[in-house]
């Protein structure tokens, strides 16, 4: 495993725990469910809408996301999301890998 996916292994641990604490919710997006990453990967959160932007997390398979809002940049079509119960955990993802709740 290299360093960077061992990193985000180990911050999507953490997001997850975190995950759990009981925060609030956000009330003004749709919720969504990280799908279709394939094993041993994560969908990578990102700092801003493009691929050219820094990895804030990996999420795994199942991590449940409030969407913003969606906007189409070149051939992919970007989220503005927030982990649910951890909302100030926020990023873009691509949209291909979410399914709604």
């Amino acid at each position: 495993m290299t360093v960077p996916r061992l990193f985000l292994c180990a911050m999507a641990a953490c997001l997850l725990a975190a995950c759990d604490s009981g925060g609030p919710l956000l009330s003004s997006s749709v919720r969504y469910e990280v799908a279709g990453v394939e094993e041993g990967d994560m969908l990578k959160l990102r700092a801003g809408p493009g691929t050219g932007y820094d990895i804030r997390a990996g999420l795994p398979n199942g991590t449940v996301l409030r969407v913003r809002d969606c906007t189409r940049i070149g051939g992919t079509r970007w989220c503005e999301v927030a982990l649910e119960r951890t909302p100030e955990m926020a990023g873009y993802v691509s949209q291909t890998y979410l399914r709604k709740l």
